[in-house]
C-alpha cells in the first residue's frame, strides 16, 4: 500500500504507540485523523504532523464518540483508507481481587471501543479495500495471570477481527492483529488496580523494552504488505508455538515470568 494521500483513522494517538503510528502513516503522507480523551495532547501532536490532519476528542468505550471520530474523519477527507484500534488499558490484579467494575472498564475501552470503531467505519474501509488494525497483545492469545480483564479483552478483540476478516474476504478489507509485547509506553503506567485506582509505576523496566517507535515502524510495514498477524517479539512468537505444542508448560512460564515482577500479586 501506498501511503501517499490516504486517510488514516488511529485510536489513542495521543502517546505511545498510538502518537507514534501517526507520525508514521503522516511522514509516508497520509492524512492521519487523530482520537484521544485529551485533546490538549492531541492538537500538540496533530499539530506536528507534516501532512493535514485532524484531532477529534473521543473516548472509546462511548459509542458516540466513535461514531462522531469517523463522521468527522469522512466530512474532512471523503473516504477511510485504514483504521487502528489502538486505545486500550491493561490491568494488574488476581481475579480473586478485582473489583468486577474494572473488568467492565477493560472491556468498554479495549473491545467496545474496537467494536463502535469498526462498525461505523466498516462501510468505507469495504470502498476502499482498506485496512482494519487492531493492536492487541500476547494476552490475547494467552490468558495472563494477573491481568484478567485484559486478557479477556483482547480474546475478544480477536474473535471480533478474525470473524471480520472472513465476512469481508469478498469485499477484500485487509484484517490485522497486531501483538506488540513489552513496550515502553504510558498503558502500564495507567494500569488499573484491584480497585480500579491506577497503579502509577511501571513494574518492568523501561528501557530495555522496544520503543513505540520501533513498534509503529512495524505496524505501518505490516499494513502495507496486508498481513495476517504480526507478532514482534519472542514471546508472542514462542506463545503461539507453545500453546499448541506444549500449553501446561506456557501457564507454568506465564505464572513465573509474572511473580517475578515487583510488587507482583502471584504468590
Amino acid at each position: 500500500m501506498n501511503f501517499e494521500n490516504k486517510v488514516v483513522v488511529v485510536t489513542g494517538a495521543s502517546s505511545g504507540i498510538g502518537e507514534a503510528l501517526a507520525h508514521r502513516f503522516a511522514a509516508l503522507g497520509a492524512h492521519v485523523v487523530a482520537g484521544a480523551r485529551s485533546i490538549d495532547k492531541l492538537q500538540k501532536v496533530v499539530e506536528s504532523l507534516p501532512t493535514l490532519s485532524l484531532a477529534v476528542a473521543c473516548d472509546v468505550s462511548r459509542e458516540e464518540d466513535c461514531k462522531k471520530l469517523i463522521q468527522r474523519a469522512v466530512e474532512a477527507f471523503g473516504h477511510i483508507d485504514v483504521l487502528v484500534n489502538n486505545a486500550g488499558i491493561s490491568m494488574r490484579a488476581l481475579f480473586d481481587d478485582v473489583d468486577l467494575s474494572v473488568l467492565h472498564r477493560l472491556m468498554d475501552t479495549n473491545f467496545w471501543g474496537a467494536v463502535y470503531c469498526t462498525k461505523y467505519a466498516l462501510p468505507y474501509i469495504q470502498k476502499s479495500q482498506g485496512s482494519i488494525v487492531g493492536i492487541s497483545s500476547v494476552a490475547g492469545f494467552h490468558g495472563l495471570p494477573g491481568r484478567t480483564g485484559y486478557s479477556s479483552s483482547k480474546y475478544a478483540m480477536h474473535g471480533l477481527l478474525e470473524t471480520i476478516r472472513v465476512e469481508n474476504l469478498k469485499k477484500h478489507v485487509h484484517v490485522l492483529i497486531v501483538a506488540p509485547g513489552f513496550t515502553a509506553s504510558n498503558v502500564r503506567f495507567s494500569a488499573l488496580t484491584a480497585d480500579g485506582s491506577q497503579q502509577g509505576a511501571s513494574p518492568r523496566e523501561e528501557g530495555k523494552m522496544m520503543t513505540a517507535d520501533e513498534a509503529a515502524r512495524r505496524i505501518v510495514r505490516a499494513v502495507a504488505k496486508r498481513k495476517r498477524t504480526l507478532l514482534m517479539d519472542f514471546d508472542g512468537k514462542a506463545t503461539r508455538i507453545l500453546k499448541f505444542f506444549a500449553p501446561g508448560l506456557l501457564d507454568k512460564l506465564y505464572y513465573n515470568h509474572m511473580a517475578k515482577e515487583p510488587d507482583s500479586p502471584l504468590k
